[in-house]
């Protein structure tokens, strides 16, 4: 009772932190998506000279629904911008585009971070998907089947606590490759004149604000996975 009691005080002030972090990356991109760019390039201009001028090709940008969607997807090959970015010639506009084209040159000089995290990719929507149901079932098998022969419930449990680690090694794989992206998307602004030097620290502050939520959701994930690796510890001592 001690454990879960500590665990929800640890877990009230990450989760509001989370939500403080979603609610400022949207206050900070509505501030500066009301700062027109000298430049009055677009955030579709933006993706596309970068590419152009880096000499990537066959990677195409296309408007998604939504704001704040913008995504890159290597596998179609594709660099999709929300509505709120593609169309518009704002400073947080041309930051949101800047920074998924820094994810394709990440892919296109083989950064490393990078590699990891799309390796993690097609595991971790395995984990993110059954870790807590497994665990559930395991918590149940061991409740009810007590006085089975085998520890199927143990088992189940320890799986799931596999699974649900392979999800929060992806957002820690994934920090360090935004972060990353990140200060590609300023460098590469500035070089090409899509922002003036004096334009920069707004940029930097929407991108700043979007770290802030994967940070966030790290430390909330760090936080369930202690909470199941104690409930493993607690299993292994039984035993």
């Amino acid at each position: 009772m001690f454990e879960y009691l500590l665990f929800l005080l640890l877990l009230l002030p990450c989760l509001a932190f989370a939500a403080w972090a979603s609610a400022r990356v949207n206050s900070t991109y509505a501030k500066y998506d009301r700062v027109q760019t000298r430049s009055c390039m677009t955030g579709y201009d933006t993706a596309t000279r970068l590419m152009r001028n880096r000499g990537v090709s066959g990677i195409a940008v296309n408007r998604v629904e939504g704001r704040l969607t913008d995504h890159y997807n290597p596998s179609k090959k594709v660099v999709n911008l929300s509505m709120s970015t593609y169309g518009s010639a704002s400073v947080a506009a041309v930051a949101v585009a800047a920074h998924e084209v820094g994810h394709v040159m990440q892919k296109q000089t083989g950064y490393i971070p990078y590699k990891i995290r799309n390796v993690l990719v097609p595991l971790t929507n395995i984990g993110s998907r059954l870790a807590l149901p497994v665990i559930l079932v395991g918590l149940l098998l061991d409740i009810f089947w007590v006085s089975a022969p085998h520890p199927y419930g143990q088992w189940a449990v320890y799986i799931g606590i596999a699974l649900y680690g392979l999800s929060t090694l992806f957002m820690l794989a994934t920090l360090p490759v935004e972060f990353n992206a990140s200060r590609r998307a300023k460098k590469m602004l500035v070089d090409e004149g899509i922002l003036e030097p004096e334009e920069l620290p707004a940029a930097g502050k929407v991108l700043s604000a979007a770290a802030l939520t994967y940070v966030a959701s790290l430390l909330v994930s760090l936080l369930y996975f202690l909470r199941f690796a104690l409930i493993f510890a607690s299993l292994v001592r039984r035993d």
